[in-house]
């Protein structure tokens, strides 16, 4: 054990393992998904989960020059950030403590797959995300171009879900399965009123699967909403 980890480890003066912990905020989807796959891997008992407002909390900061949630700390202050990054070091941890099978195939197709719908999904949370923040900006400050580009991208990622349902549906839940569904959920709660069309049987789908209670525990919704 080096000198740094004991440190961290023994800071409190007692001797007990300090926690990893996890900055996220309610609004991201990004944050969510690591949240999402923490329960799915049972380490939410090792992970203090911290609430915080990204623009303006200079702790987030101190940890990740990018200052962009979400980013976890480990037990030897070394922080990861960007969500596939921390995912897949939740994956390994969890393997390696045997508690779980993990989220991410090891190989072959089953892993190609995974990761496929993993970046399908982000691609979508970013378009979303630039999206509804254009769309809060005064006319002169967008740009009707990239907001279609932006639309598009969430439109035909919607359609390529659709297409894709069958294995989704069929295939053992994985880091692609989640991703898949906190995006769409994202368009969602960007858009009440159902601004892009997903169809009912992604739907259905979306709503078996959101039953899980590492969905009930991690939904969507603004600051001081509750949490």
């Amino acid at each position: 054990m080096n000198a740094k980890r004991s440190r961290r480890k023994c800071a409190n003066g007692k001797g007990l393992w300090i926690m990893m912990q996890l900055y996220y905020a309610p609004t991201s989807p990004f944050s969510r998904k690591v949240r999402v796959v923490l329960r799915e891997l049972g380490l939410e008992k090792q992970i203090s989960e911290i609430l915080i407002d990204p623009w303006t909390d200079e702790a987030l900061r101190a940890h990740n020059p990018l200052a962009k949630v979400p980013t976890l700390i480990l037990e030897d202050g070394m922080a990861v950030f960007e969500s596939a990054v921390i995912c897949d070091y939740l994956d390994q941890l969890a393997k390696s403590q045997g508690i779980s099978k993990g989220v991410i195939p090891e190989s072959g197709p089953a892993r190609l797959s995974a990761l496929k719908w993993q970046g399908l999904a982000d691609g979508m949370m970013a378009a979303t995300a630039r999206l509804y923040a254009d769309s809060q900006r005064e006319d002169g400050d967008r740009s009707e171009d990239v907001m279609e580009r932006q639309a598009q991208a969430i439109t035909s990622g919607i359609e390529a879900i659709l297409d894709g349902l069958p294995a989704l549906r069929t295939e053992a839940p994985h880091l692609g399965t989640w991703s898949v569904l906190i995006a769409l959920y994202y368009i969602d709660f960007r858009w009440p009123d159902r601004r892009f069309d997903i169809p009912v049987r992604v739907r259905d789908w979306m709503a078996i699967m959101s039953e899980r209670e590492s969905f009930t525990e991690t939904t969507f919704h603004l600051p001081h909403d509750g949490d």
